[in-house]
């Protein structure tokens, strides 16, 4: 049954209900308008946000829509449902604008239990702190009663870590969250003539999906495993004709991005969703101009994928926000990752938001280019959210750093494997010196004949030639550790996952008798270096300033080396 259908004509947004399945419902949240200004509503055909209930012994809903629609979408609802009589919402995946949403619904159903993938179950936790023991991650399958048992799929991807799809046993009904949509309005809820459909789909693909192939790959394998009647999607017509033809796409436009001559990796972190916004839209000038952009989410990746990213791709842009005047830990360990293998042949860049400074852009940039990368595009950076005119430039920036990496590959010269290039390129102090950004230390150093140390993290790189890093120090660990210049220490940069910290603390010196448990051996300054470490770095007390109730202690790196070739640097 369709009730509420406005003609196009009317130009307002409306929702559309019909009966989809056994005890299946679906409400299309519809505007004929652009609902906002991402690239992927620039066709201007309009779109729906497409929400389904299934009413049996128990209710669920899954996917309510964003903010734009909430009061017209639960004033619908609540005309064919007691929304007090709720049991589950069920979330694909996570954002401020479903969040407006779910906050209405929660007022008027404060009982019910929300499922999610678990990182956006910690997001939620963090808006809804009162509602924390009703938030589930699905550990299970949940039981609706009446045949209706629900299956959850994980299917995180760069865009959407969060990513989560549901499948019903009783209706063969596959709810695919952000795949295969497509932003267009009508009347029309099923896809029978899909063929008028191709050019759409396709524009969708390439907008939310194109950079990050190898995980809609993945995701598609996943699909396959159920035996679908429909796909259910967030946006546009539901499928029901053309299952198999999507299918086969999808799988065909993967493989023509991956066949691309050049490709270009987006490392990113987004404190609040600006950064990543700016990321897809740099995305899509890379794509407009033949360049496959790989989009790497900094908080999700581990070292050894962002090592063999950088082996492979051809450029790459670093995308942060300025959190506290820093770049994010994450997008600091993808820095001294990329400083450590990416060969100087491959072009950079650099661009992210701020709120109110963004010296972290500037950091990046100045890392970079002591290092000698050349840049395929001048660093871009937008204040708060982007605006329509900032996604407008950032596709333009794309387009350019695609442009400027073909022309530098024009004749691209005989490359040596990978291995000798990172030989010639980069020597071992400079390897160990880029694990420095935002890293646990334990200094150690000698007062006579007897071995000290002290566990730190305010260490610095503070010149690149010569390499020098700069300690912030109290009155008495300035006197014991490093009374004068000349002194020689050495940096010991710890490593994530190991026990190192617990043998020292941050607020006094440590003598021997804390850490004689643990392997040691000597540096050529006579000073300890800890087995179990990342990396280290000898140096000595080139000049001392003292500032307030600190001193500064500025050091030259005479030598250092990397004692692991994975991990990350540890934090606290």
């Amino acid at each position: 049954m369709i009730t509420t259908i406005i003609s196009q004509t009317a130009n307002v947004r409306d929702v559309q209900v019909e009966t989809i399945g056994d005890r299946t419902t679906i409400f299309r949240s519809r505007t004929w308008d652009r609902l906002k200004f991402e690239i992927e509503y620039a066709q201007q055909k309009g779109t729906t946000a497409n929400s389904y209930l299934i009413q049996s012994d128990k209710v669920a809903l899954i996917d309510p829509p964003g903010e734009s629609f909430t009061k017209i979408f639960l004033e619908k609802l609540q005309q064919h449902f007691n929304l007090a009589s709720l049991d589950y919402v069920i979330v694909g995946h996570i954002n401020a604008n479903r969040m407006a949403t779910l906050s209405k619904i929660l007022e008027i159903a404060p009982h019910i239990q929300v499922i999610a993938s678990k990182p956006a179950i910690k997001s939620l936790k963090e808006v809804f702190g009162q509602y924390t023991s009703q938030f589930h991650t699905p550990n299970h399958d949940l039981d609706l009663g009446q045949g209706h048992r629900l299956q959850f799929i994980s299917i995180p991807t760069p865009r959407w870590p969060d990513g989560l799809a549901t499948y019903d046993n009783a209706t063969s009904i596959l709810y695919t969250d952000k795949f295969f949509g497509t932003h267009v309005c009508s009347d029309t809820l099923w896809d029978e003539d899909w063929k008028k459909l191709d050019h759409d789909r396709r524009y969708y693909f390439n907008c939310l999906h194109s950079n990050q192939t190898k995980q809609v790959e993945t995701i598609l394998e996943k699909f396959s495993t159920f035996k679908s009647k429909y796909y259910a999607p967030n946006h546009g017509p539901v499928i029901r004709y053309s299952l198999s033809r999507l299918i086969y796409d999808y799988r065909q436009w993967c493989q023509a991005q991956q066949t691309k001559t050049f490709s270009v990796a987006l490392f990113y972190a987004s404190a609040y969703g600006s950064t990543t916004i700016l990321t897809n839209a740099i995305a899509q000038g890379l794509e407009a101009q033949g360049v496959h952009p790989l989009l790497i989410n900094c908080e999700l990746a581990t070292p050894e994928e962002i090592t063999q990213v950088m082996e492979n791709v051809d450029g790459f842009l670093i995308g942060s926000p300025t959190l506290a005047g820093h770049a994010p830990v994450q997008i600091q360990t993808a820095l001294g990752i990329i400083l450590n293998t990416a060969t100087k042949n491959k072009l950079a860049g650099v661009f992210g938001s701020y709120g109110w400074s963004g010296e972290a852009l500037d950091l990046i940039e100045g890392k970079l280019r002591d290092a000698n990368y050349r840049f395929g595009c001048n660093t871009f950076r937008v204040c708060f959210s982007p605006k329509e005119e900032d996604l407008v430039k950032a596709q333009q920036l794309g387009s350019d750093f695609a442009q400027n990496l073909q022309k530098s590959k024009k004749n691209r010269p005989l490359t040596l494997p990978t291995n000798n290039i990172n030989n010639l390129s980069s020597d071992r102090t400079e390897k160990a010196l880029n694990h420095i950004i935002g890293s646990l230390c334990v200094v150690s150093f000698k007062q006579g004949e007897m071995d000290k140390a002290i566990l730190t993290k305010n260490i610095s790189q503070a010149s690149f030639i010569p390499p020098g890093i700069m300690i912030a120090l109290t009155q008495e660990q300035k006197t014991e550790l490093l009374p004068e210049i000349g002194t020689s220490f050495v940096v010991n940069i710890l490593k994530e996952g190991r026990n190192l910290r617990r043998y020292f603390s941050p607020s006094s010196i440590n003598t021997i008798n804390s850490f004689n448990e643990l392997e040691t051996k000597r540096a050529t300054n006579d000073c300890l270096i800890f087995d179990q470490a990342l990396a280290y770095l000898e140096c000595t007390v080139e000049q001392i300033t003292e500032l307030g109730n600190k001193w500064l202690i500025y050091a030259m790196v005479n030598h250092g080396e990397l004692l692991a070739n994975t991990g990350i640097t540890a934090i606290i």
